[in-house]
């Protein structure tokens, strides 16, 4: 299936041809991937990712409209007229398995072994299993059996 890009007119471009540079430079800021994964938890509005993040109001608030312009999240109007209400859009929701991924290095490395964290559970209730990358024969992947080929179109 196609995809199509995010809204990247503003951006300066750390890196031209490498994707987790770019995706970096579009969303990479630590306050935006916190509204992104509040708003994969139900948040909608911008007092449920103020107190959900603590996040200052002005950074809550350039972070919300780049995250629009860039197309990550879509804003309208509250029924009530009163408030903006803020949702994902497919390339939004497409930043599901970054958040996992995160989410499970930090349970690895982040707590020590005792240590209470919150845990992502699937419609069971159970833990989701570790994300690995598997390989087109797949096989595991890692640092040791890929490598980056340069000028590469997706496929």
């Amino acid at each position: 299936m196609p995809q199509t890009a995010i809204n990247a007119e503003d951006v300066t471009w750390t890196d031209q041809t490498c994707p987790v540079a770019r995706t970096l430079d579009l969303i990479g800021d630590r306050w935006s991937l916190l509204i992104v994964r509040d708003a994969m938890d139900g948040a909608s509005a911008f007092t449920d990712f103020q107190q959900r993040t603590g996040i200052a109001r002005n950074i809550l608030t350039d972070r919300l409209r780049r995250l629009v312009e860039r197309g990550v999240l879509d804003r309208r109007t509250a029924p009530s007229g009163r408030r903006q209400l803020y949702t994902l859009t497919p390339a939004g929701r497409d930043l599901f398995t970054v958040i996992v991924a995160l989410r499970q290095w930090g349970e690895r490395h982040a707590f020590a072994p005792d240590e209470t964290h919150s845990v992502l559970v699937d419609e069971r209730g159970l833990p989701l299993p570790e994300l690995r990358p598997i390989s087109s024969g797949g096989n595991p992947a890692d640092v040791d059996t890929t490598s980056v080929q340069k000028g590469r179109h997706r496929q």
